[in-house]
Parts: C-alpha cells; structure tokens; sequence
C-alpha cells in the first residue's frame, strides 16, 4: 500500500512492541530495487532500535509487468553478510537467502519454539515463586 511509508512501518512495529510487552515482532526486506548496502544496514539499525526480533530477507521478484522491474538479482553472498550482520546486531532470528519470503516456515517453526520454550520457562518461574511463597 503506498500510504504505508518507511516511518509509519517502523512506528506500527514500535507501537505493537510497546503495548505488548513480550510480543515478538518481525518484519520483511524484498533486496534487488536498488537499495544501497547503507540503506539496508540503516534500516537494520533502526529495526534494531525498536526492539524489532526477527527480519527476513528475500529476492523481489516482479509478479506482472505492472509491478516494478527488478533493479539487481541479489548474489548469495550478499544474502549470507545480512545474516551475519543482522545476527551480530541481536536480532533473534534472521532468514536471508534469494527465496525467502516473509512467511518463510524456518522461521515460523523457530518463533514457535521460541515463544514456547519462554512460556515454559515463565511458567516455571511463577510456580517455583508460588512455592517460596508458601514455605515463608
């Protein structure tokens, strides 16, 4: 939708972190429209600074000749540094390859054992407290 811009993406990301504490966001970066290596690490500092866990990358791919043209096809390597890099930042999970999509199932399968496991641990700590509670 070309009324959700850049700065509206990021605040809707911000906003959701904000009035749920806990809740894991993610977002997605189509490479290959002529984007600048500075602009995308730019963009994973900003992510990065909203607390943003997750960020896919993948090759975009024009869909019909009314959509825009490719700019550049992406080579693995370039794929392969925004893993590292976004990695190095602390993002929980990055997935960055040519086919990846937003809803790439690796990482879908990851946020799930992810949300999971921390629930668990969260409901350990609680019963464990509720347990010191009762023998003071």
């Amino acid at each position: 939708d070309p009324r959700a811009g850049y700065r509206q993406s990021l605040s809707t990301l911000e906003h959701a972190k904000k009035a749920q504490p806990g809740l894991y966001t993610k977002t997605s970066i189509m490479l290959g429209l002529g984007e600048t290596k500075e602009e995308v690490l730019q963009t994973m500092k900003d992510l990065r600074e909203i607390d943003v866990d997750v960020v896919t990358f993948g090759q975009y791919l024009r869909p019909t000749e009314n959509h825009l043209a490719v700019v550049e096809y992406v080579k693995p390597e370039v794929f392969d540094y925004y893993r590292e890099v976004g990695e190095e930042m602390g993002f929980k999970y990055v997935a960055s390859g040519p086919l990846v999509r937003s809803s790439y199932k690796a990482g879908e399968f990851y946020l799930e054992h992810m949300i999971k496991t921390e629930r668990e641990a969260l409901e350990k700590d609680n019963q464990e407290k509720e347990l010191i509670e009762e023998c003071e």
